[in-house]
């Protein structure tokens, strides 16, 4: 589920990106703006795109690490921890 949700978002900010972009060249091509203005625009998006990628992912993590702790599942470390202990 998470991962389908993760997909979705990819593909809404890729259909976002290219039609923005489109944008642009449009403008372009009407000489109401110029090829560099046009690429700063694209890389400042771009640059939030990451900013707002980051946090997501972030909180996606916090999101399903209180999801774990909630139903008391056990982790990678806790299962490591026992196999260890169950070894000596």
């Amino acid at each position: 589920m998470l991962k389908d949700l993760f997909y979705i978002g990819l593909g809404g900010a890729l259909l976002a990106k290219e039609k923005v972009e489109q944008e642009l060249n449009e403008l372009v091509e009407k000489g109401k703006l110029n090829k560099d203005e046009a690429q700063k625009l694209i890389d400042k998006a771009k640059a939030k795109g990451e900013e707002e990628q980051e946090a997501f992912k972030s909180k996606l993590k916090e999101a399903v690490k209180e999801v774990m702790d909630e139903m008391n599942l056990a982790t990678k470390e806790d299962i490591e921890k026992l196999t260890k202990s169950d070894k000596k």
